[in-house]
């Protein structure tokens, strides 16, 4: 009995075949009817072929085509009339199915089938925007409300639903890469939806990365290498958002360490345990998920975007009526949740505030603070994150984003409702860290 096939050297013969078969597959896509060739006598095409030297080489050459060509896949020109006769001339797929089981390669079409049923429970099967979509800055809530189905209300424990996913599988039919990958890594996105469903699902708090990465794959490192994915499934964009991989695992909850809530002004905080704190001069820590609110008469929040940008705004503060609130980035479901809570305890003309990085993230995370400042009936403001309020001299060291990134910033700054925001950014394209900037309080 004859044992399992071996896979086949690389060899000039079959890189060429190779390349045929790809250029074949292209031409099925673009609905081209003619048979795909490759001239032999080319420069790119027949590179390998014009390289070869000495009869061995031409031999084997020679030979690995006649394979082929009695498989039925392909039909070869020669040229007659030279030396022996065997000369080859050119290339051209017969059977495109069977030159691709000649060179043991799964054709895009069968690749994309396979990838369409690792993915068949997370891709939306009609049109429709699932809760992680483009009319969203981000996932809502975690619990059962984020779940959804297309159109069958009743299935409130089917998972969740990705629209992107729908996407993504058309790219790939097309022929098209997403994050620089085709369909070969249809479980790497499974893997990334069944992550983002559960840790969407799980109202327990924010997570460890790598423990919550070990309670899902048994591999701490497994979510990490996910991220491309994660940050795909999260934003509902094939093409990359621009967040840190840091911004991403915040979106879902997740955290290389616990990162504590972190306020600067006048207030008294109250904890889940019934404990009241009553904030220094300077700034407190409280762990995200015990806040339940606070008694302020701070006229203002400001929420800042980095660390250091807060500890130099919470340092010049003073006794200034303003309370400062560190969003860790881009802010977990959890942070948001305790964020929801300290709205409700600021006095009723406060205004609110948000602080943070001129380019792609940072208006994605002024969105996602606008929606949960919208559900309390309240409206988020910008501070220092128009090219209007900076100085000039700021503006002529920054550096332009690309017309893309300038396109996806304008979109997210009115997704924040900042419409005068993204018209200033039409006008003065520029991308700035936060840090750069000294503090100013409202």
């Amino acid at each position: 009995m004859n044992g399992p096939a071996q896979p086949e050297d690389d060899t000039p013969a079959r890189r060429v075949l190779e390349r045929l078969l790809r250029r074949a597959e292209r031409a099925m896509l673009a609905g081209d009817a003619q048979p795909a060739t490759l001239p032999m006598d080319g420069k790119r095409d027949g590179a390998e072929y014009r390289a070869l030297r000495g009869v061995a080489d031409f031999d084997a050459f020679h030979a690995r085509i006649a394979l082929a060509e009695r498989a039925g896949a392909i039909t070869a020109t020669r040229d007659r009339h030279r030396d022996d006769g065997e000369h080859l001339l050119r290339l051209t797929v017969r059977d495109v199915a069977a030159l691709a089981r000649d060179l043991r390669i799964e054709l895009l079409g069968e690749r994309v089938v396979r990838a369409e049923a690792l993915l068949a429970q997370w891709s939306a099967p009609y049109p429709c925007r699932s809760d992680v979509s483009r009319d969203q800055a981000f996932p809502k809530t975690p619990g059962r409300d984020s779940r959804r189905s297309c159109g069958n209300s009743d299935e409130t424990n089917a998972p969740q639903r990705f629209s992107v996913i729908t996407e993504v599988l058309a790219a790939w039919r097309a022929g098209r890469k997403v994050r620089g990958h085709g369909p070969e890594a249809a479980t790497d996105l499974a893997d990334a939806a069944r992550a983002t469903d559960t840790l969407l699902a799980d109202a327990r708090g924010e997570r460890i990365l790598r423990k919550a990465s070990i309670a899902l794959f048994n591999d701490s490192k497994r979510l990490e290498a996910l991220t491309a994915w994660l940050d795909l499934l999260v934003t509902g964009e094939l093409a990359p958002s621009g967040l840190e991989d840091e911004q991403v695992w915040s979106a879902l909850g997740l955290r290389r360490e616990p990162q504590p809530l972190l306020l600067a002004g006048q207030g008294t905080v109250e904890l889940d345990d019934g404990s009241h704190h009553v904030l220094p001069r300077r700034w407190l820590g409280f762990p995200v998920d015990a806040v339940r609110g606070i008694a302020t008469g701070a006229r203002a929040l400001l929420s800042i975007e980095n660390l250091a940008s807060f500890h130099e705004a919470a340092a010049l503060r003073g006794d200034a009526p303003v309370l400062l609130l560190y969003t860790g980035g881009m802010p977990s479901p959890t942070w948001r949740a305790a964020y929801a809570r300290l709205l409700a305890g600021l006095p009723a003309d406060a205004a609110l505030y948000h602080w943070g990085d001129i380019d792609r993230g940072g208006f994605r995370i002024a969105a996602k603070l606008a929606e949960t400042a919208a559900a309390a009936n309240r409206r988020l403001l910008p501070w220092l994150m128009s090219p209007d309020a900076l100085p000039a001299e700021v503006i002529a060291g920054c550096e332009p984003p690309s017309p893309a990134v300038s396109g996806t910033m304008c979109d997210w700054a009115r997704r924040a409702g900042w419409d005068e925001v993204a018209a200033a950014l039409q006008r003065t394209p520029l991308l700035l860290e936060q840090e750069r900037l000294h503090p100013r309080l409202p």
